[in-house]
């Protein structure tokens, strides 16, 4: 095999500026993306439980339709089919400082449904693990929805929330790449565009797979770091090594 070491070590330690804007997209796309997926999901869970089934319904019929069909088609039918059958069409956005291109918008709208939809189970199973004495002992301070809420059991319910929610998110930074399906030059799309020019696609395509594993590897980190900040009550917080590469494969690192 033909292996050009001067590429790989060019792109990997010395992009160019193709590649970090590519980089900086992709991470702005997944933030974006996974805060607006939260909302959602906070949203959608609360009424899930409101024990109203005609709020109920549309939100089950909103994580049905999210989490049974492809991701890459949720994108493609957003930006393109929806354009095609004259129903919207996603413009570029001109917000004076800086214009949003069309596509893009697409993209984080896209991801954004699709996680909300997996939030929505995710913070739903966080709020009702919550103990039902703590809504009563809100309720009888007089205590409104939202306050009780914001006051009491969200911050009781993050506790459960995080270690899943954090998951999503390194999932999110790999998703990324199917927007390049719709023209946003992320690190894959930018990357492609490259090896058209260069042909040294094995290499090139081996420095994207360092850069998404270097991403999802400080995220495993940062997350740990966060687990330990809202300090798991009932279990010991993951360790980065331990999330990475597995409980028994950590021991072995730390020579247990």
């Amino acid at each position: 095999m033909n292996f050009n070491w001067d590429i790989f070590w060019q792109y990997l330690l010395q992009p160019s500026d193709v590649y970090l804007r590519a980089l900086w997209l992709t991470c702005v796309i997944a933030v974006l993306s996974m805060a607006l997926g939260c909302v959602l999901g906070l949203v959608a869970a609360l009424m899930r439980l409101s024990g109203n089934p005609f709020i109920q319904a549309p939100v089950r019929f909103y994580v049905w339709l999210m989490r049974g069909t492809p991701l890459l088609v949720q994108i493609v039918f957003l930006y393109t089919a929806l354009a095609a059958g004259g129903i919207f069409r996603f413009e570029d956005l001109d917000l004076g400082w800086v214009v949003i291109p069309g596509n893009l918008q697409a993209a984080i709208i896209a991801l954004g449904l699709n996680e909300g939809a997996y939030m929505a189970e995710i913070m739903r199973a966080g709020i009702a693990a919550v103990d039902k004495g703590q809504y009563e002992a809100g309720r009888s301070l007089g205590m409104t929805f939202g306050k009780l809420m914001r006051r009491i059991v969200l911050p009781q319910a993050l506790r459960i929330i995080v270690p899943p929610l954090g998951n999503e998110f390194n999932v999110m930074l790999k998703n990324t790449t199917l927007v390049s399906v719709i023209g946003v030059q992320e690190l894959l799309l930018s990357t492609q565009m490259i090896t058209s020019a260069t042909f040294r696609v094995f290499e090139l395509y081996l420095v994207v797979a360092i850069y998404f594993l270097l991403l999802t590897t400080l995220w495993g980190f940062f997350q740990s770091w966060l687990e330990r900040r809202f300090g798991q009550s009932d279990r010991r917080p993951a360790t980065a090594s331990r999330r990475l590469f597995g409980s028994y494969t950590a021991k072995l690192l730390r020579g247990r």
